[in-house]
C-alpha cells in the first residue's frame, strides 16, 4: 500500500519555524495499531489521520506514544493539506469530526481559524515539588484538563525556564503551560511554552489546545476579547485568539508545507 504523507509548519508562514505536524489523509481506514506506529516513525509531536466523511473528515491525533483527544496545529495543518491538495474548494469550511467533538476551520485571506471547544482552567494550591521541577518561583496556579497552567512573573522567565523533565513526569500531572504578560510595548498581549513529557514531548513548538485554556484566563485577567499570542519555544510561533466568553474559542494561524512522501506499507 502506498499512502501520501504531508509534513507542515504550523503556526508560522516561515519553514522550520511553529510546530510541525504530518497529514495522512488515508485511502483507506487502518488500524489503531497502524497509526500509532506511523505516528512513532515521523517522530514528531502529532502526526493527523483524516478520512472522508459525507459532510467533512474524520479526525484523529496521534503523539510517538500516545493518541490524543485534541490538537491545535494539526488540526491547523489538516486543514491546509485539504485546501492545498485540492480536497476541498478554499471558500469551503473544513469540518472535522474528533473525539473533542465537531471542529471546523475556514481559510481569512492567508490565515486559518479554528473554532475550537474552550478549556476552563481552576485555581488550585500548588504541590510543593512542582518549584522544584521548573526550577523556578510562580505567581499562580492552576488546573485544566490539559495540565498545570503556571502564570509566571515576567516575559523574561517564561523564555529562560529550564524544567527537569525527568522529574516532571514524576509529578500527578506531568504537563506544564507556563505564561506571562508580554513585556510592555510588545506587540504580543502574552507569551507561553508548553511541556508535556507526559505526552513524549518535553517541550512542544507551538500548541493550540494550551492556547484553550490560555484564551479564558488572560480574558478573566485582562478584560480583553482579541489578543495576539506567541508561544516562545526554540521554533516559535504567533497565534491570534479570540475569546468572548463562551464555549468556543477561536484560533487563528498560518501555516506552510515543507515535504511530502510516500508511505510504503504492506
Amino acid at each position: 500500500m502506498t499512502q501520501i504523507i504531508t509534513q507542515v509548519d504550523a503556526f508560522t508562514n516561515t519553514p522550520f519555524k511553529g510546530n510541525p505536524a504530518a497529514v495522512c489523509v488515508l485511502n483507506t481506514p487502518q488500524t489503531d495499531e497502524w497509526m500509532q506506529n506511523v505516528a512513532q516513525e515521523m517522530n514528531l509531536s502529532e502526526t493527523a489521520f483524516l478520512i472522508k466523511q459525507d459532510d467533512g473528515f474524520n479526525l484523529r491525533w496521534f503523539t510517538p506514544l500516545v493518541e490524543v483527544p485534541l490538537c491545535g496545529h494539526a488540526t491547523l495543518a489538516s486543514a491546509h493539506v485539504l485546501w492545498s491538495e485540492g480536497y476541498l474548494l478554499l471558500s469551503e469550511i473544513a469540518r472535522f469530526y474528533t473525539k473533542s467533538g465537531l471542529l471546523t476551520a475556514k481559510l481569512e485571506g492567508d490565515w486559518i481559524e479554528l473554532d475550537f471547544p474552550v478549556n476552563h482552567s481552576q485555581p488550585i494550591v500548588a504541590p510543593p515539588e512542582l518549584s522544584a521541577v521548573l526550577g523556578i518561583t510562580y505567581k499562580s496556579v492552576y488546573q485544566n484538563s490539559l495540565g498545570y497552567l503556571v502564570e509566571l512573573e515576567s516575559e523574561e522567565l517564561v523564555r529562560e525556564i529550564q524544567p527537569n523533565f525527568q522529574q516532571m513526569k514524576t509529578l500527578q500531572i506531568p504537563d506544564v503551560i507556563v505564561t506571562s504578560m508580554a513585556n510592555s510595548g510588545s506587540e504580543y498581549d502574552f507569551i507561553s511554552r508548553f511541556f508535556a513529557p507526559g505526552l513524549g514531548i518535553d517541550e512542544d513548538p507551538v500548541t493550540g489546545a494550551a492556547h484553550c485554556c490560555l484564551a479564558p484566563f488572560w480574558h478573566g485577567k485582562l478584560g480583553k476579547e482579541q489578543f495576539l499570542a506567541y508561544q516562545a519555544s526554540s521554533r516559535g510561533g504567533v497565534v491570534k485568539v479570540y475569546y468572548s466568553g463562551s464555549d468556543r474559542v477561536f484560533l487563528g494561524g498560518q501555516a506552510v508545507t515543507v515535504m511530502q512522501g510516500k508511505l510504503i506499507t504492506p
